[in-house]
Parts: C-alpha cells; structure tokens; sequence
C-alpha cells in the first residue's frame, strides 16, 4: 500500500489540508461550488445551521445544514488551476487516511455542483439564461497531466472541433468532457439549457477579447459560434468546467458545471447587475442538489 509522501499531500499541523484548511471530518458529501469567496456567505445565509467557517486566500469554506441535508459550499478562485487544487484537495479529504496517509479502503463518492458566470456565445443564450455544461472543451490543458484521460474524454469530439475551428494553437490542444450525466438531469430542469461550454485558460486573449495585445487567431470565436457537431453548439464561455468534469470523472465523482449568462459575447452587452439572476440560481441549486 502506497504511502503518500509529505510533499505530495501537504497536511498542516492542525490536521488540515494545505490550501483549504478544511479537516477531513468537516467535509459534507454535497458541494457546491462558487468562483467569488464572498459569494459562499450568500450560498450559507440559506443554511439553518453552520459547523464550520474558514478562509484561507481564495479559499472560503462553509459546512452547514439546508432543509435537512448536510452540504459544503467552498470557493474556488478563478481558472482551472484552482479547480486543480480544490479537487485534488477535497478528494484527499474524502478518500485519503491523513494519519497514515494511505487511500481509504472504502471509496466516498462526491456531488459537486459549480454554480458561475458565463458569457454566451448563441442568440438562444441571452443574458440573464441559465446553461448547464453538458459538455465542457478545456482550452487549459490540465487534464493531460493525469494518466488515462482518454477513457473519459469525448475524442471523436475533439477531432471534430479541431477540424471545425481550423486549430491554428499548436502548443495547446482542446480536449471535451461530459458532465455526470445522471446529475445532469438532478440539476438542469426544463428551466436550464444543456449546453456546451468552453473553459478558457484566461479571461482576455483565450477568450477572444482584444485590448492591447493582438490574438493569435482573431477569427477563433466566429469559427466557435459557427461550430455545429451533429445538432450540438457552443453555448458559452467560462473559466472552469472542464478541469472539475474531467478531474471528478477520473476520480469516481459527480460533477456538473451550471452558469448564468451574464455577457452576451456576439451583441456585446453585458449585465454588470446580475446578482438578483445569479441568487435564483443558487437557490435551484441548492434545492436539487
């Protein structure tokens, strides 16, 4: 049995796991997740009780009961590196002995829900819509660092979307997951469009805006609104998808990604007032999870 090196799984003196200072014991199975740390104090203030508050840098997590079922809510920062830290850590918590620092014998299945914002990319995703990320393209290239991701990435998909979009980035490759399709029909009624989301690498260049610096392709996100694979579209672009839905995938978990619209990226509007939009959504959330 393998014994996970101290440099690998850093664990703070208080018993903790490094970036989260979360404790194994204070995890619930049922997470949501949110971008904003200030944003988990709206997902808890619909808690009847609270265990656990803790912050630590971007991290912000809360531990509480909702209508009689224990859930976490913790932030993630911005961009599929953090989502890196926070999957990797909150699996060790669930799964991973922090006294002999071996794996559990018995595997604990997460339920992990990321409620966000987005920007669409189709006319029938205006500001103000709700899309789940039925599929999620990751522009970040996180997931080729994990043995085995073939076997749950979409690879006729791929070749598809490189041959559509004329991929002229040849140092980074798109790759395409699918969400937990059973927590797929959990969360996005007939109130939330499935879609197809792009989980950009940044928030300016790999997302098509240009403000000083020129794009390496200037036509990539008119070749995205145009793609078209057997009846699915690109509907919007965000920061994180891909990594949660590929990362949970590869560890055994339920993950889904859901947004609101906030920026309409072909009439170039943009909602800067769209936290009345973004607490509906958490409160669906927080209902079907």
């Amino acid at each position: 049995m393998r014994i996970i090196p101290e440099s690998e799984l850093i664990i703070n003196a208080d018993g903790s796991v490094f970036h989260l200072h979360v404790c194994p014991e204070q995890l619930a199975d049922k997470i949501i997740l949110v971008g904003d740390p200030a944003r988990v104090n709206t997902v808890a203030s619909y808690f009847e009780s609270i265990e656990c508050d803790i912050s630590s840098r971007e991290f912000h997590t809360v531990t509480g009961s909702y209508k009689g079922k224990r859930l976490t809510v913790v932030s993630h920062g911005i961009g599929t590196d953090n989502i890196d830290i926070v999957l990797t850590e909150l699996d060790a918590l669930a799964n991973v002995d922090f006294k002999t620092r071996t794996v559990n014998k018995i595997f604990r299945q997460l339920t992990l829900v990321r409620v966000g914002t987005s920007g669409g990319l189709q006319p029938f995703v205006p500001v103000g819509t709700y899309v789940a990320a039925a599929k999620s393209i990751g522009f970040d290239g996180v997931l080729y660092f994990y043995k085995d991701s073939e076997r749950i990435r979409e690879l006729t998909f791929e070749e598809e979307l490189q041959k559509q979009l004329d991929w002229q980035l040849p140092g980074i490759l798109p790759y395409v997951v699918a969400s937990d399709s059973s927590l797929l029909e959990q969360i996005a009624k007939e109130d939330i469009i499935k879609g197809v989301t792009i989980a950009a690498n940044g928030f300016y260049g790999p997302q098509g805006r240009q403000v000083r610096l020129s794009l390496a392709d200037p036509f990539l996100n008119r070749k995205i609104e145009d793609f078209d694979f057997l009846g699915e579209k690109i509907t919007n672009f965000e920061m994180e998808s891909s990594s949660l839905a590929g990362l949970a995938a590869l560890m055994g978990h339920r993950a889904m990604t859901v947004c609101c619209i906030i920026a309409g990226r072909i009439h170039k509007n943009m909602n800067t007032d769209y936290k009345g939009s973004l607490t509906d959504l958490i409160e669906k959330a927080l209902e079907r999870i």
